[in-house]
């Protein structure tokens, strides 16, 4: 990952799929009040950059071209963060077993439209693989491969390792849980997890402490 040339964020990817990562641009999104943080263009290529969905050069030129166009810019910060909530629900659905609603998936439908018209075979040196056509002046351009990601991830073996973060707070952030068991509960074990776990040693000392008590008062 290069050093973001329009932000002085380090955005966490945690995910283990770009397009859980996208979705997880947004903090406590299970909660009742999420905290946005694609506050601006300028944001959402500063994420696309770091996911390696930009190159340096790609998200300079970019910038170059919002400024010219900003427009365009803010409609395109508006499509990525409704693209960006269709992805978060479909596979938070999907997290718990439940079927993702018809309009999530029309919006991600109507994104891959789009980024299949974008696509085309090419030779590699190994053979041939899929890149994009053209458009290097596209603002929407990194919503190609979020939406490309989403739809790979739908369709693949990997789907039944999708997980949503159990902190009781609302985290409510995604990843793909590889662990060997399908263990994994907890975005980062250094934040979520490890609150969880200093909440469960209070309780217990808590407990602890009750018990104590009432039996010098018994």
């Amino acid at each position: 990952m290069s050093k973001s040339v329009t932000s002085t964020i380090t955005w966490k990817l945690l995910g283990g799929h770009l397009c859980l990562d996208f979705a997880n641009t947004a903090d406590w999104h299970a909660s009742g009040q999420p905290e946005e943080r694609l506050t601006s263009y300028a944001e959402f290529v500063s994420w696309s950059q770091q996911a390696d969905v930009l190159t340096e050069k790609q998200a300079r030129h970019l910038l170059r071209q919002a400024a010219d166009r900003p427009e365009e810019a803010r409609a395109v910060l508006k499509r990525a963060i409704v693209l960006r909530e269709a992805i978060y629900e479909i596979f938070a659905a999907v997290a718990h077993e439940r079927s993702p609603q018809a309009t999530d998936l029309t919006t991600l439908n109507s994104a891959l439209s789009e980024t299949l018209a974008r696509s085309q075979i090419a030779p590699t040196e190994t053979g041939f693989g899929w890149q994009w056509a053209g458009e290097e002046d596209a603002l929407d351009r990194p919503l190609w491969s979020i939406a490309r990601s989403a739809a790979d991830l739908l369709t693949s073996n990997e789907l039944q390792r999708v997980g949503q973060c159990a902190d009781d707070r609302g985290c409510g952030w995604l990843f793909l849980d590889t662990s060997r068991n399908h263990t994994r509960r907890w975005c980062d074990i250094k934040d979520c997890g490890n609150r969880a776990k200093a909440h469960r040693h209070y309780e217990r000392k808590r407990s602890s402490v009750i018990s104590v008590l009432a039996g010098q008062v018994i």
